[in-house]
């Protein structure tokens, strides 16, 4: 996966770190702290805890989904330029979770039910000690009423983890979807 923050409106503030080297050891110690810090992520997203979860974001985080596109192989491209479903740094992400504890979150009243699943966990150290690559995969499956069926959005991820006094910190994320029209009825989650 590459860097489309550079590229983004919102994204050149965000830390240009990229993967160096072949991906870490299952046994090692980062890759099992990045493994553990994706998964206490998930439980508060599927919590629904957003307040929390903006405390495991950097300040100058970039949060990015762009929108895929369907191309011929040799296109060069798969997503479409200067388009995303997110483009959003922590003042904006803490807007959308501001949102939430209001009366206009009609997308959210009542609140999904949300499942994160994650897989493939790979992690990748990069030219700073303090910066951890961490790519996977996340299913979410999210129920929203008793009507509908529930949605199904699938997704490969690339984060940018960076070592805090207190733990770690998201400093970038980019989600790459697997399909390209997405088929649920809004976005008014994370992933």
């Amino acid at each position: 996966m590459t860097s489309h923050s550079a590229k983004s409106r919102l994204g050149g503030h965000a830390p240009a770190l990229q993967r160096t080297g072949p991906t870490l050891p299952f046994a090692d110690e980062r890759h099992l702290l990045a493994h553990q810090w994706l998964v206490d992520e998930a439980y508060l997203l599927d919590a629904q805890d957003y307040e929390s979860w903006l405390g495991l974001l950097a300040d100058d985080i970039h949060y990015l989904m762009p929108v895929r596109v369907t191309t011929a192989r040799g296109a060069g491209y798969d997503c479409a330029p200067g388009m995303a479903h997110f483009d959003e740094d922590k003042y904006s992400l803490s807007r959308r979770v501001a949102r939430f504890q209001t009366e206009h979150a009609w997308t959210e009243d009542p609140p999904s039910r949300l499942r994160h699943h994650l897989a493939n966990v790979r992690t990748f150290a990069t030219p700073d000690p303090g910066h951890l690559v961490v790519d996977s995969a996340v299913l979410l499956y999210r129920s929203r009423g008793d009507v509908r069926e529930a949605a199904l959005i699938s997704a490969g991820r690339e984060d940018l983890l960076r070592r805090d006094g207190d733990g770690w910190r998201l400093a970038r994320r980019t989600i790459l979807a697997d399909d390209a029209v997405l088929r649920t009825q809004n976005l008014a989650i994370f992933l």
